[in-house]
């Protein structure tokens, strides 16, 4: 039966999809599908509006109009789905080879080099590339598990899929000494981004974080994102946001 009460109205044509508002929708009743933000269902949203402060375009406003009355019942239910749908995307994927992607591995790093030996390297040499700074695999969000030991004690690099492209120098600029986590806040599902972080910095002792992200609207949902799971996790660790353009050039750099 419906009823005429307060529930969320989008703008398709002010809306963006950057899925800022997504983490802020506890109830889940938010999602970015076809690149705009999509209300599941009308008994989804309280109608309280705690999601309208988070949109940069205020494409989210609180109407009255007739819906079907909010059900704190069908709320859990479907967060449970999301969640168990959640745990299935994350269990390891095997490849036909037999190889799994999300098998945990750690190399060792790099050996530092001093400016003399780094001048000592033929050009051409240096210009084919050498050992990579990546010290860790896999390298995406959803298959990194919060155990895996490479995430003790680390400095913890979160880099949006993009940057690693539009950076020409990003491994020795961004990547060099740190853990890297990759993903598309955009494309991916911001909630378990929010669970998996709030979990790896309740456990894992985080010496500091870095988000990498591109300087378009949809990138900087990974804030959002990461500020969700401090506040969730309780703890007080130092981040820098570093912001790129898209033809690679650094934008802008400040700190939490």
């Amino acid at each position: 039966m419906k009823n005429v009460r307060k529930i969320i109205q989008i703008d398709e044509e002010l809306c963006n999809g950057c899925g800022q508002c997504v983490p802020d929708c506890a109830e889940g009743s938010l999602k970015i599908i076809d690149g705009k933000a999509r209300l599941v269902a009308d008994k989804l949203c309280d109608g309280l509006g705690a999601c309208l402060g988070s949109c940069p375009t205020g494409a989210l406003k609180i109407v009255e109009r007739p819906a079907e009355e909010f059900d704190e019942k069908a709320v859990e239910e479907f967060l449970a789905k999301e969640k168990e749908a959640a745990q299935a995307k994350e269990k390891p994927k095997t490849m036909d080879c037999g190889c799994a992607s999300s098998h945990i591995q750690t190399f060792a790093p790099r050996p530092a080099m001093s400016p003399c030996q780094a001048a000592n390297i033929p050009a051409k040499t240096a210009a084919k590339g050498g050992v990579s700074e990546l010290t860790h695999w896999p390298v995406q969000i959803r298959l990194i598990p919060a155990h895996a030991p490479f995430l003790q004690n680390a400095d913890i690099l979160v880099a949006a899929d993009c940057t690693a492209v539009a950076a020409r120098n990003f491994q020795e600029k961004y990547l060099a000494g740190k853990t890297v986590m990759m993903g598309c806040p955009k494309f991916d599902d911001a909630e378990s981004y929010v669970q998996r972080f709030t979990e790896i910095i309740s456990t894992c002792n985080i010496k500091s974080l870095t988000v990498l992200i591109m300087e378009v609207p949809c990138c900087s949902a990974m804030n959002v994102i990461i500020r969700k799971a401090l506040e969730r996790a309780g703890k007080n660790v130092p981040v820098e946001q570093i912001t790129i353009s898209t033809r690679g050039e650094e934008l802008a750099r400040k700190t939490w």
